[in-house]
C-alpha cells in the first residue's frame, strides 16, 4: 500500500500544483472542494477542467477514477469555514490521505488516473512549440516520468534514469546507444543541475537531439513500447497462432504478457479482447512437437485449461517459453516485474551513494576544521619562534659584544696562559712515562705466569711462588702508594698555585676562569690517560685470559686458579678507608668477598683432600 500510495502521490502533485495559479506554493479552498454537480454529459473531461472549474474538479473526479465513495459531508466539514485563503498541499495533505488514498484498493484504471491528473497540468506546463511528440506520446513521457523520478519533491528524474529511459527508446527505434553524446549533453548543462522536470524531459525527447534520423512514428511506437513495458507492465506482446477449444481450428491472435496474465486480442490496437490466461505459482510451459501442419508449438498449462500455441518461428517461440517461464517464477518467488525490481535497486544504489557522498563531506568538513584549527596552532608556533629567534638574536649580539670585550682583556694574559700550559703539556708527558711503567708491570705479569705454569705439578713450590707474587704486589702497591704521593703532591703545588693567585682575583676575576679552563683541559687530558691506560688494562685481561685458558690443562692447578682468578690483578690505587692487604694487593676485596673466597676456597680444599 506504501508503494501505491507514493505512486498516486506524484500524479496528484502535478494536479494540485497546476492550481497553484501564481506560483506561490499555495493552493485556495475553493479550487480544492468538489462541486456537487456532475460533468455535463458530452463534455469532455478536458474541456470541463479548463472552462474554469478545476477546483470543482480535483477532489470529486480523483474519487471517481480511484473508485473510492465521495463524502461530501466530510469534505465540507474539512473546509468547514468559508475561508477562501490559500491553503498549501501540506494542509490538503491530510483531507487526501485519510479520506482519498487510504480507501484505495487498486481496483482502478491507471491510465484514467494519469489521464485525469495529466489533464489538469498539461495546458498550463507544457510547450508544443516544434514540439515532435504527440499530446499521446507527451502523455506517456510524463507517466514514465513519474514512474523513474526521484521521491523527493518538487520532482525531477535525475540523470541516471534519464540515460536510462533514452537508451531504452533509442533500443526500441532500433538504433545503438551513443553514451558520449549524452555525456556531452550533461557538460553543456549547469554545472550543479541535478536532473529535469517531467516538461523539461517531454521537452528534451520531443526535440529530437537523441532521435535524429527517425520519423513521428518510429520515435512514438518506441514511446508506446517502452510505456507498455514500465507502466502497463507488459513483459512481451506480438502475434502468435492460437488453437481454439472448441471448434479446434487455428487463430491468428496479438497476445501480451503481464506479470499474473497474458491477454489475446483480435489486434495490436488492443480493442477487441478475446480472454485471458490466467499466471499463477501452478502454471508451467512447456514444448510441443510439431503437428497439424503447424510448427513451434508449445502448450500453456494452467488449473482450468491448456492453450496450444504456434509462434512464427524457433527464435519467438523460445522468447515466448522463457519469458512466461520467467513470469511464473517471479509469481512463486512473489517478486515484482524485472523493471520494477531494477528501478528499486537504481534508488537503492543512489540512496547508499548519497549517504556515502554526505559521510564523506562530513569527514571532510571535519578534515577542514582539524586543518584550520592545526594552521592556526602552526601559526601560533611559527609567531612564538619568531619571537624566540628575535629574542636569541638579541642574546647574541649581547654575547658577543661581551666576548669582545672578554677579548680585549685577556688579551694581556696570553703569554701568562702559555706558561701555564707548557707546565700542563710537561705534567702529560710525566702520566705518559707512567703509563709506560704500568705496561711494563703487566708485561712483568705475563713472565710471573710462565713461571706459574712450571710449578704446576709441585702444589708446595706453587704456594712459594704464590708469596713471592705477594710479596712483588706488595712492592708494586708500594710504589703505586708513592705515585700517588707524588700525585698528592703535584695536586698540592696546584692549589698552592691558585691560592697564590687569590690575592689577583678582585681584579682579575676573569683571569682565574682562565686558568680553571687551563685546569679543566688538563684534567681531560689526564681522563684521557686514564682512558689510555684502561685499554692497556684491558690488553692485560686480554693476556691473563689466555694464561688461563693454557692453565686448564693441569687439572689441579685449574681448581686453584679458579679460586684466585684475582691473583694478579693490577694494583690500583685504593679508597682512603682502611685497607685490607691480602696477597691480591691492598682493598682488592671487601670484608665480606674475603670472607666468601675464604669459605669457598676451604670448601674446594676438603673436597680434594677426601
Amino acid at each position: 500500500m506504501g508503494s501505491l500510495k507514493e505512486e498516486l502521490l506524484k500524479p496528484i502533485w502535478h494536479a494540485f500544483t497546476a492550481l497553484d495559479l501564481d506560483r506561490s506554493g499555495k493552493v485556495s479552498k475553493s479550487q480544492l472542494k468538489a462541486s456537487a454537480k456532475v460533468i455535463p454529459s458530452g463534455v469532455e473531461l478536458s474541456d470541463w477542467v479548463f472552462s474554469g472549474n478545476r477546483g470543482q474538479v480535483l477532489s470529486h473526479n480523483l474519487c471517481t477514477v480511484l473508485n473510492v465513495p465521495h463524502d461530501p459531508v466530510a469534505l465540507e466539514e474539512h473546509f468547514r469555514d468559508d475561508d477562501e485563503g490559500p491553503v498549501s498541499n501540506q494542509g490538503y495533505m491530510p483531507y487526501l490521505n485519510r479520506f482519498i488514498l487510504e480507501k484505495v484498493q487498486g481496483n482502478f484504471d491507471k491510465v484514467e488516473f494519469n489521464k485525469m491528473c495529466w489533464t489538469l497540468c498539461a495546458k498550463k506546463n507544457l510547450k508544443r512549440n516544434n514540439l515532435l511528440l504527440t499530446d499521446e506520446d507527451a502523455f506517456k513521457v510524463w507517466v514514465i516520468f513519474n514512474f523513474l523520478s526521484e521521491d523527493n519533491y518538487p520532482l525531477i528524474i535525475v540523470p541516471e534514469e534519464i540515460e536510462y529511459l533514452l537508451k531504452k527508446l533509442t533500443e526500441a527505434m532500433g538504433s545503438g546507444w551513443h553514451r558520449e553524446q549524452f555525456e556531452h549533453y550533461k557538460i553543456s548543462l549547469n554545472a550543479n543541475w541535478e536532473g529535469l522536470s517531467a516538461w523539461e524531459l517531454i521537452e528534451l525527447i520531443g526535440s529530437g537531439q537523441f532521435s535524429k534520423g527517425m520519423d513521428t512514428q518510429t520515435v512514438s511506437m518506441a514511446i508506446n513500447e517502452v510505456f507498455n513495458e514500465l507502466i502497463l507492465d507488459v513483459l512481451k506482446q506480438g502475434y502468435m497462432w492460437k488453437k481454439g477449444h472448441r471448434r479446434k481450428n487455428w487463430t491468428e491472435r496479438w497476445f501480451v504478457l503481464k506479470p499474473s496474465i497474458i491477454s489475446y486480442y483480435v489486434s495490436e490496437d488492443l480493442k477487441d479482447k478475446r480472454g485471458d490466461i490466467a499466471l499463477d505459482d501452478n502454471c508451467s510451459v512447456e514444448a510441443l512437437p510439431d503437428k497439424d501442419g503447424k510448427k513451434c508449438l508449445f502448450l500453456i498449462k494452467s488449473l482450468e485449461k491448456c492453450f496450444e500455441i504456434s509462434a512464427s518461428d524457433k527464435k519467438k517461440k523460445q522468447e515466448w517459453i522463457q519469458a512466461i517461464q520467467t513470469t511464473v517464477n517471479l509469481l512463486k518467488l512473489g517478486n515484482s516485474p524485472p523493471h520494477k525490481e531494477a528501478r528499486q535497486k537504481r534508488k537503492e544504489l543512489r540512496r547508499k551513494q548519497q549517504a556515502e557522498q554526505e559521510e564523506l563531506e562530513r569527514q571532510m568538513k571535519e578534515l577542514q576544521v582539524a586543518n584550520e584549527n592545526k594552521q592556526k596552532e602552526l601559526e601560533t608556533v611559527r609567531e612564538q619562534l619568531e619571537a624566540a629567534a628575535a629574542r636569541a638574536s638579541e642574546e647574541e649580539k649581547k654575547r658577543l659584544q661581551t666576548q669582545m670585550e672578554l677579548q680585549d682583556r685577556f688579551s694581556l694574559e696570553l703569554e701568562r696562559e702559555k706558561m701555564v700550559r707548557q707546565k700542563m703539556e710537561e705534567q702529560v708527558a710525566q702520566k705518559s712515562s707512567e703509563l709506560e711503567q704500568y705496561l711494563q708491570r703487566v708485561r712483568e705479569l705475563e713472565e710471573m705466569y710462565k713461571l706459574l705454569q712450571e710449578a704446576l705439578e709441585d702444589e708446595k713450590q706453587a704456594h712459594q711462588d704464590e708469596e713471592t707474587v705477594r710479596r712483588l704486589q706488595a712492592r708494586l702497591l708500594e710504589e703505586e702508594s708513592a705515585k700517588r704521593a707524588e700525585l698528592e703532591k703535584w695536586h698540592l703545588e696546584q692549589q698552592q698555585t691558585i691560592q697564590m693567585t687569590e690575592a689577583e682575583k678582585q681584579e682579575l676575576e676573569n683571569q682565574r676562569m682562565m686558568k680553571e679552563r687551563a685546569l679543566q683541559v688538563a684534567m681531560q687530558q689526564l681522563e684521557q690517560l686514564e682512558l689510555e691506560r684502561q685499554q692497556a688494562l684491558e690488553q692485560y685481561e686480554e693476556v691473563r685470559k689466555k694464561l688461563e685458558l693454557a692453565a686448564n690443562k693441569t687439572k689441579s692447578w685449574k681448581d686453584k686458579v679458579a679460586h684466585h682468578e684475582g691473583l694478579i690483578r693490577l694494583i690500583e690505587p685504593g679508597s682512603r678507608n682502611p685497607h685490607l692487604i691480602t696477597n691480591w694487593g691492598p682493598a682488592a676485596f671487601t670484608e665480606a668477598e674475603l670472607e666468601q673466597r675464604e669459605k669457598n676456597w676451604k670448601g674446594k680444599r676438603t673436597t680434594s683432600e677426601q
